[in-house]
C-alpha cells in the first residue's frame, strides 16, 4: 500500500499534536487553525515552500552551532522592521523552547 498524500487537514492535526494544541477545523471565519494554552497557530500546507526561504533557514542552521538559535528573519522592503517574520524549523523550536507536549 502506497504512502497516503498529506492533506492540509492532516497537516493541521499533526501540528496540533506536535504543539500540544487542538485543531479548530474550518469555522467559516477568521480563526486560528490550532490553539494551545499559549499560542494560536495558522498552518499553511503547500506542495513546496519557496526555495529562498528554505535556503535562508539552512544558512542559519549551518551557522548557529549548538549554542545559538537558528532563525531566518524575513523583512519586506519599505515595511517596519518590527513587522518582519521570524522563521525556524519545528525541530529547532522544540529543542530550544521545550516540547509543548510536556507541561513542565
Amino acid at each position: 500500500m502506497g504512502k497516503q498524500p498529506t492533506t492540509w487537514k492532516h497537516s493541521e492535526r499533526e501540528i496540533a499534536r506536535l504543539m500540544g494544541g487542538t485543531r479548530t477545523g474550518p469555522a467559516g471565519k477568521a480563526a486560528a487553525d490550532v490553539v494551545t494554552g499559549w499560542a494560536v497557530i495558522e498552518v499553511k500546507h503547500r506542495k513546496a515552500l519557496p526555495q529562498w526561504i528554505k535556503k535562508a533557514v539552512e544558512q542559519a542552521v549551518a551557522a548557529a552551532g549548538p549554542r545559538r538559535v537558528p532563525l531566518a528573519v524575513l523583512h519586506e522592503k519599505g515595511k517596519r522592521y518590527m513587522d518582519s517574520l521570524v522563521v525556524m524549523r519545528m525541530s529547532d523550536f522544540i529543542a530550544w523552547y521545550g516540547d509543548p507536549m510536556n507541561d513542565e
